[in-house]
């Protein structure tokens, strides 16, 4: 990444730091005009979802500065709204609780965070309010390396899919790869084919599905009668890291021997690791390279096979 492009990177993740933290009304002392700052009702809410827990573990949870987070708990204290108990282990330690008095104040404030966040929905059209939640779903899932992320699901393609996929392959390949329009304009090509002559019966089209957003394509189409052609695999750096590949390349292989295909064939470029290491792994055999000129670069074509 050059110095310019980190820079701008940079100024882009800071300028929405303060967009955010401005809509979170973290500048304001109080938070969703209640009585608490945004720490303080971070604790609350940990003590209303947990079961007596340290205050130790609270802090290290919230990353909290422990004099800071006794401030917090001794205020809490104060005003009735908590219960401490000394660890057996170590009675300087306290196990939290609420009291009655402290659920109630958690469950306003829960139920005024409910209520705004409703109002802020209400008021973008449906499409934006999926675009917002899935782009906070991967903040979250970009940012918090102690989340196991869920699977990408594999599924059959929906309207606006293949044009994703002519966009994505365009996209990925000019940046990893240096290719041209042309490559963009050879996938359009080809999913436009599948698109006027799809035999439901003999081909399939998967698309991979991650926190709501295609990350990943695949098609198996009939090359003749016992032959199929895989093409178009292709995995987003979004979906990278959990065998995405190998999935996609299964439910081929899979599909093909389910309709009596006797052999699968592809056509790939020698520079493309990733995927001749799970065509490899698969059971495919490479049978002919060839270099040749094409998306503005010097290439090795290569064709494999997997016979069953």
């Amino acid at each position: 990444m050059s110095q310019p492009d980190s820079d701008a990177q940079i100024s882009a993740v800071r300028a929405f730091n303060r967009f955010y933290t401005r809509k979170l009304g973290v500048l304001d002392q109080q938070l969703l005009k209640s009585p608490f700052s945004l720490s303080e009702a971070r604790v609350l809410y940990e003590l209303a979802n947990r079961q007596e827990p340290a205050a130790k573990e609270i802090g290290i949870e919230l990353g909290l500065d422990p004099g800071y987070l006794s401030r917090i708990v001794q205020k809490f204290d104060e005003d009735g709204l908590i219960t401490r108990k000394p660890l057996a282990s170590d009675r300087r330690q306290y196990r939290l609780g609420l009291t009655a008095k402290g659920r109630q104040a958690f469950a306003r404030l829960d139920r005024r965070s409910h209520e705004e966040v409703a109002a802020e929905l209400a008021a973008l059209p449906p499409g934006d309010r999926a675009r917002l939640v899935g782009a906070m779903a991967a903040i979250e899932r970009l940012l918090d390396d102690t989340r196991t992320p869920p699977p990408a699901i594999l599924r059959e393609p929906r309207p606006g899919d293949m044009g994703w996929v002519v966009q994505s392959h365009g996209a990925l390949y000019a940046r990893e790869y240096g290719f041209d329009a042309a490559f963009e304009g050879l996938v359009a090509e080809i999913t436009a084919r599948f698109l006027a002559s799809f035999d439901a019966s003999r081909e399939r089209c998967w698309i991979a599905e991650f926190d709501g957003a295609p990350v990943g394509s695949v098609f198996l189409v009939r090359h003749s009668d016992d032959v199929a052609k895989l093409r178009l695999l292709l995995v987003d750096p979004a979906g990278r890291g959990q065998g995405l590949g190998r999935r996609l390349v299964a439910e081929c292989i899979g599909f093909a021997k389910a309709c009596g295909y006797r052999r699968i064939t592809l056509w790939t470029q020698s520079i493309l690791v990733a995927a001749r290491n799970i065509y490899q792994d698969t059971g495919f055999v490479l049978v002919a390279s060839e270099p040749h000129r094409s998306f503005g670069q010097s290439l090795v074509g290569e064709t494999w096979e997997l016979e069953f």
